[in-house]
């Protein structure tokens, strides 16, 4: 028995008993029993009433690949290779990439509703709840090789925060992969983007493009995430996981041809125009090196671009981390 399991029956806000649960999913109540203790300790709150039984304390929507792929347009659900749908994986890239090793992984998507060794930039761990966030990964097979492939992950934000603006969220862009809410004046991060790359410089390359969005964050789980987090929920309440990973899918299938063929710069102005640091001062570390700068925009690489005194610094994705400068 699997935790989506039990949450689909509980779903309809109704109280179901430990035996009504349990015949329904061929299991005894103490298999039951020990679910509903799952449940609790992945902060999903359960209502137990004697004689009655347990119900949700809140409506959880789970994903349902059927209704994600009858949302999709004609356009790209013929590009769309396959679609897995998943409880709970280590990764959703590295189900990609082992995709990719076996031979296909191009245009396949891989949604999981958790991960247990899910990673953001810079090998740091991304946490999401069960259930709460959107964990998304897609392939794609690039004939220009790594080298044309700078820039990628800011137009994968802009994309991104295009979905979102339609949902009324005000979106700020950090270089190089975070997307920014404004919540009480403070910026607070709502997702992180993760590209992994294989294959040659010049040749073709394999590229997993992997997205972590929150969607619903219990106040009692904030704390824990070591820096200011917001969720889309938080301003857009009605939104569905399913709709935006549909709106998601047409977003990415719609970029990436286009993004093999022409490089970053049709996304560059878009980018420039969220950026949340423009005009701030930053501070650099890269390596053993740390200084302060003023941010200015990114070039048609992709490249950050801070000004130090009378000079300006090129700073190249993946090699620094810069955070705003109080």
């Amino acid at each position: 028995m699997m935790i989506g399991d039990l949450i689909r029956l509980m779903s309809d806000g109704n109280y179901h008993s430990g035996e009504e649960l349990g015949e329904h999913l061929g299991v005894s109540r103490t298999a039951v029993w020990k679910q509903l203790k799952k449940l609790e300790a992945l902060d999903i709150p359960l209502e137990a009433v004697k004689g009655l039984g347990y119900r949700l304390a809140e409506r959880l929507e789970l994903l349902d690949g059927t209704a994600i792929i009858a949302q999709l347009p004609t356009e790209t659900r013929h590009q769309l290779q396959h679609l897995f749908v998943e409880e709970a994986l280590p990764s959703t890239n590295q189900y990609v990439r082992d995709r990719f090793v076996a031979g296909a992984g191009h245009a396949e998507a891989c949604i999981a509703e958790s991960q247990s060794a899910g990673r953001g930039r810079r090998g740091r761990a991304w946490m999401c709840p069960w259930g709460r966030g959107l964990l998304l990964s897609l392939g794609w097979r690039f004939e220009g090789g790594a080298n044309s492939l700078e820039g990628l992950s800011l137009a994968v934000s802009v994309a991104v925060s295009q979905v979102l603006e339609r949902h009324g969220l005000v979106v700020g862009l950090k270089w190089p992969n975070d997307i920014l809410i404004d919540q009480g004046g403070t910026r607070h991060k709502l997702a992180g983007i993760l590209l992994e790359v294989s294959g040659d410089l010049s040749g073709p390359c394999d590229v997993v493009i992997g997205l972590g969005l929150n969607v619903s964050l219990p106040e009692g789980l904030r704390a824990g995430m070591g820096q200011p987090v917001a969720a889309v929920h938080d301003q857009a309440p009605e939104v569905s996981r399913n709709q935006l990973v549909a709106e998601l899918l047409v977003a990415l299938f719609q970029l990436l041809p286009r993004f093999d063929q022409e490089g970053f710069e049709p996304w560059r102005q878009a980018w420039n125009r969220r950026h949340a640091h423009t005009g701030c001062e930053v501070e650099v570390s890269q390596g053993n090196i740390h200084y302060f700068g003023v941010a200015e925009e990114v070039d048609v690489s992709g490249c950050l671009l801070v000004r130090r005194g009378e000079s300006v610094e090129k700073l190249a994705g993946g090699e620094v981390s810069v955070r705003g400068h109080p």
